[in-house]
């Protein structure tokens, strides 16, 4: 299963005053930005959960897809003394820049999955931890992030990305935005590569690819607030390899198609 669980946090972008949040950000990359503040006060926390399921290719490249568990958690607001992050409003939205973060989870690819697969090394689970940067206003958004990967590939990937924001009312908000993936030799040649070994051990020529653009899409979102507490956010993903990756043999399919649809439940402590 290529993704089994993805997980994002968010603290986001700030205003002039205060960083202020919005919920369906728990669907965005995770990004974050904090300003001091006059209040004082005990430390403070506040953070949103989502669980739900998800639907995604068992590998890049694969032309089937199968159904997952999906998780993501957004930091909403931390106070500690006069130093604070967010906003204690739970409809509130991020404007202006924000120093990003962006966390990913790929899960193990297993030619005992995907029989096409056979003679290919399985490829271990890997955790992205990475940083960007964001601008936001009510009406839209651009970031960028890099991330590395500290476990599994151990090595660059980079994504840019922008959403339009569609406000129907304060408890629904819609986006819809592009999204381009880059990754570095080491990344592009685990992910599709084919050593000579594997060759000898395969259905597939060697294939030695490089760096580049690896794919190309656009997401559509969509998050709803039953209340202050409890929510619903739903997304679809479109994504084409492209470049080296698309020339890969063991890519299936070029269009790469994902989704998840989860719970929010929003917790605060100390306020």
């Amino acid at each position: 299963m290529i993704r089994i669980l993805t997980v994002a946090m968010t603290f986001v972008a700030a205003t002039p005053l205060v960083a202020q949040e919005t919920l369906d950000s728990i669907a965005d990359p995770m990004d974050f930005s904090a300003t001091a503040s006059s209040r004082t006060g005990g430390p403070a926390l506040g953070f949103t959960l989502r669980t739900g399921v998800s639907s995604n290719p068992r590998y890049f490249g694969d032309n089937s897809s199968e159904v997952g568990a999906d998780l993501g958690v957004a930091l909403d607001y931390f106070r500690l003394g006069r130093l604070e992050f967010g906003s204690q409003d739970p409809y509130s939205y991020p404007e202006g820049f924000g120093i990003t973060g962006s966390f990913r989870y790929i899960g193990k690819r297993d030619d005992d999955d995907s029989d096409e697969l056979a003679g290919l090394d399985d490829v271990d689970a890997s955790l992205e931890l990475g940083a960007g940067l964001r601008y936001a206003t009510r009406d839209w958004q651009v970031f960028g992030n890099v991330r590395y990967g500290v476990i599994g590939h151990e090595s660059f990937v980079g994504e840019l990305g922008a959403d339009a924001f569609l406000r129907p009312s304060d408890r629904l908000t819609l986006r819809l935005g592009p999204r381009a993936l880059f990754g570095s030799d080491e990344y592009v040649d685990t992910y599709f590569g084919v050593t000579p070994e594997e060759a000898a051990a395969s259905a597939f020529d060697a294939y030695d690819p490089d760096s580049g653009l690896v794919s190309t899409g656009v997401e559509l979102g969509a998050g709803y607030r039953f209340n202050d507490t409890w929510g619903l956010d739903a997304a679809v993903r479109y994504e084409r390899l492209r470049g080296d990756a698309a020339d890969s043999p063991i890519v299936q399919d070029d269009d790469q198609v994902s989704a998840r649809i989860g719970v929010t439940r929003r917790f605060t402590f100390g306020f």
